[in-house]
């Protein structure tokens, strides 16, 4: 088997929008990244369109051995649905079901930001903020008719027997806590799923007010990638990704996002612009973190807005002399090892 180690970037646009006109209008689907390990596939987000681009990407649901979340905001998850049940068709994987591993329940509401001008409760104040495992089941309930008529009309098995949803376990020791402590400093990194290709470990990053939010390394025999999930400047993800052979990191343009709230209330822009400030990676950010880290290559995705000019992710090479690449969809990036570059700390 050819274990060279690869990754399809099925989707590079972040944000919960449908990116209009711009250089890249029409080019960037949302968040989502296939792992390729010899002929195993891990998925990394769900983001939208990302099940069309699974296909696209001439890649088989019947290779799809993990589907590992980043964080449960929607751009993270839209298109997890299309893959829970058009997945559910794949025949044969009752003793090798699909994990769906990501994060748990927050377990309680975060603060309400400061610009509210009254009262704000939840939606759903009988699960406000279900993890993984429950919102497989809220949407397994949402698809009911679906899943009732192909089983008890093509006598289909539970989906359940296919798609294996865990939530990821932080430990203890780690002193996380949603509202207090929701990304503790030094944290190790931790497993959270491994088989004959792959050991994928996790750490928290800081992500406000979503906690927990995640970043995963995948090693292989052949090389390493850590994709840094959504995260402001963090050590914990420097930690995590020290000497990786690639570094997937997020980026923001927070020119872009100052001009871009006009049609909102003075309020409801105000905390938007604030939640970016402290829950994002500016491109010159991301260079300096891969520097720190001594990632051997360095790609940006999960770019906002998605229809930047390219020239905007370019200013991560102001910080990081190794090979820098912006990828567009369905790019494949290798990552198999290469030497390890001089690295200096941030």
């Amino acid at each position: 088997m050819n274990l060279h180690p690869y990754v399809v970037t099925l989707g590079t646009a972040g944000g919960p929008r449908f990116w209009g006109a711009g250089a890249q209008q029409g080019h960037r689907c949302g968040i989502s990244t296939a792992v390729v390990v010899g002929d195993a596939v891990y998925l990394v987000d769900c983001g939208r369109a990302s099940a069309s681009q699974f296909a696209a990407a001439g890649l088989n649901p019947k290779q799809l051995r993990g589907i590992f979340i980043t964080h449960l905001h929607s751009d993270h998850t839209v298109d997890l649905p299309g893959f829970l049940l058009f997945g559910w068709m794949m025949a044969g994987r009752e003793d090798n079901p699909v994990k769906v591993i990501g994060p748990g329940d927050r377990g309680m509401l975060p603060a309400i930001n400061p610009n509210a001008s009254g009262p704000v409760s939840p939606q759903f104040p009988d699960a406000p903020t279900a993890g993984t495992v429950k919102m497989v089941e809220h949407l397994f309930r949402a698809y009911s008719t679906d899943i009732t008529d192909r089983m008890l009309d093509s006598l289909r098995p539970s989906p359940y027997t296919v798609f294996q949803p865990e939530d990821i376990q932080v430990p203890v020791e780690t002193g996380f806590h949603p509202n207090d402590n929701p990304t503790p400093d030094d944290v190790e990194p931790f497993v959270i799923y491994r088989d004959d290709l792959v050991t994928v470990t996790a750490t928290l990053v800081a992500h406000p007010p979503i906690a927990p939010a995640f970043a995963f390394r995948f090693e292989t025999a052949a090389g390493s990638v850590t994709i840094s999930g959504d995260t402001a400047p963090c050590d914990n993800l420097v930690r995590l990704a020290t000497d990786t052979d690639l570094l997937l990191h997020e980026a923001i343009d927070m020119d872009w996002a100052a001009a871009a709230y006009s049609d909102v209330s003075a309020a409801t822009r105000e905390a938007t612009l604030e939640h970016h400030r402290k829950s994002h990676t500016t491109p010159e950010q991301a260079g300096q973190i891969a520097t720190a880290a001594g990632a051997h290559r360095l790609a940006l995705h999960h770019l906002v807005p998605g229809n930047a000019n390219p020239e905007v992710w370019a200013q991560a090479g102001r910080h990081y002399d190794g090979p820098l690449q912006i990828p567009q969809d369905l790019d494949h990036l290798s990552f198999a090892r290469t030497p390890s570059p001089a690295a200096h700390r941030i």
